[in-house]
């Protein structure tokens, strides 16, 4: 304690610039999910379904924090319990909070064991990063969850978030970040481009794979329920991930700036290519269709955001505003496999191949300069650059991440089916929010619903509506 000033809380090493970008970026980042996600789930499905889907992104937000305080952030970024796995333990003592942040097992060291590199410690306190890394954990298996919208039992998807939690997110978060093996051999994946948007893409289309599609009519019509909501939504993700990379770097550092300029960079020339190609291809724009563009160029920016250079930006968002659209929109009709599986929200493809994507095109842009600034492996740099090895590394971790998380996803998945079935029940399913939570999000009827003459009023269509005894949502007398 000596090292406090006065009895302030201001220790001699924290730098107050950092820890306040840091605490800024952290609470941006889970701005994204709550409520970003929770607006854009809730919006872009059928009406039916808006509660529910909401409320699978509130759920995942508030369990995520409680499983990575109690036992796995250290399993992310404590000390290694295997080459790609660190030790569990609790993050929550004030001894550990207040003491200067550091991820012990970042130290990098050449071939003969001298050390190459410190481990990395920021300038703020562990309490700082503890809460950063938690709103990229959560909003993980948020984006996960869309693959599984409008079918999955709200039960088993609440098994589901800390199994996926602590057996497949925390193995990508230590390989590549926490100083597992993945780290330690030189791949770049600046925030996330990997260990979010690919393991979330992947994990999504398997889970999506083992608990089935939804119902036939809503998988022919599924029309957004608000599409200026959907917008509201979009754009607290789009201002949010000028935290979501600007706070890799620990430090509000002239990384962080490149970052935060390439990420909108890449988002805009996605979001432009994607616009024009519904409109050569479909004659007309889709705003559902930019916003997935949006998407796409900001996850193909994340794996490389701080260590390319501006023109890279505008390749690789235009390459994510065409290459994602085309498995989406061509290559998707062409595939049993694609086909058979009902990924609801494309996350396969906004997820997924763009992730895949960015970090191949980092491994071809990545400029020496700030790769040197940023990269605890000194000399990385692009094959556009000299280094051939550098998009070999970046495969290589890609498939890594999707084959873990392929089987982990799918043991998880078949674990819980052996006590909570992993679909609602097909009356559920029929009837959508109103059954599963007896709750609505608008005061109407309609989208598949049985007319309840005790509820809606005078009117009826001698059907009968579910009721199960629950509360019931808002109504309106008529």
């Amino acid at each position: 304690m000596a090292a406090y000033q006065n009895g302030t809380g201001v220790p001699d090493w924290l730098n107050k610039g950092d820890n306040a970008w840091q605490m800024i970026a952290a609470t941006i980042v889970g701005m994204q999910s709550m409520p970003g996600l929770v607006i854009l789930y809730g919006s872009i499905v059928k009406k039916k379904w808006a509660v529910n889907s909401a409320f699978m992104a509130l759920y995942a937000f508030a369990a995520v924090l409680i499983c990575w305080v109690t036992w796995a952030y250290k399993m992310s970024f404590g000390d290694q319990l295997l080459p790609f796995w660190g030790k569990a333990g609790p993050a929550l003592g004030q001894k550990f909070l207040i003491q200067q942040a550091i991820v012990p097992e970042t130290v990098h060291n050449f071939k003969n064991g001298t050390v190459e590199t410190q481990a990395i410690e920021p300038l703020f306190p562990m309490a700082t990063l503890v809460f950063f890394q938690f709103v990229f954990a959560a909003i993980t298996l948020i984006l996960l969850a869309g693959s599984l919208l409008g079918r999955m039992n709200i039960k088993a998807w609440m098994a589901f978030v800390p199994l996926w939690l602590t057996f497949s997110y925390t193995v990508g978060a230590f390989s590549l970040w926490g100083g597992g093996f993945l780290f330690q051999w030189g791949v770049i994946d600046f925030s996330g481009g990997y260990v979010i948007h690919v393991s979330s893409g992947i994990s999504g289309f398997t889970a999506a794979y083992w608990v089935g599609p939804r119902s036939a009519k809503d998988r022919e019509r599924f029309p957004p329920n608000n599409v200026l909501l959907m917008l509201a939504g979009a754009g607290f993700l789009w201002m949010g991930w000028s935290g979501f990379n600007g706070g890799g770097p620990y430090a509000a550092n002239v990384v962080s700036s490149m970052a935060v300029l390439n990420t909108n960079i890449c988002a805009a020339t996605s979001l432009l290519v994607w616009t024009c190609l519904d409109v050569v291809f479909f004659k007309k724009p889709s705003v559902i269709g930019a916003v997935q563009g949006m998407i796409t160029g900001l996850v193909c920016i994340t794996p490389g955001a701080g260590v390319v250079q501006g023109w890279a930006a505008i390749a690789m968002g235009v390459l994510s505003g065409s290459i994602p659209w085309y498995t989406m929109m061509v290559l998707h009709k062409r595939s049993a496999l694609l086909q058979k599986v009902d990924d609801t929200l494309a996350v396969f493809h906004t997820h997924a191949v763009a992730g895949v994507l960015g970090g191949a095109l980092t491994g071809l842009f990545a400029e020496p300069t700030l790769c040197s600034l940023f990269l605890a492996v000194t000399n990385s740099k692009g094959a556009f650059y000299g280094s051939g090895m550098q998009f070999i590394k970046q495969i290589v971790g890609a498939c890594f991440i999707i084959g873990w998380n392929i089987v982990a996803t799918t043991i998880i998945i078949l674990f819980i089916k052996l006590f909570i079935p992993l679909r609602m029940p097909d009356e559920e399913i029929l009837i959508g929010d109103d059954a599963v939570h007896g709750e609505e999000a608008y005061a109407l009827w309609a989208d598949g619903e049985k007319y309840d003459n005790s509820k809606h009023g005078w009117y009826s269509d001698n059907t009968q509506h579910f009721n199960d005894g629950a509360a019931t949502g808002i109504t309106v007398d008529l």
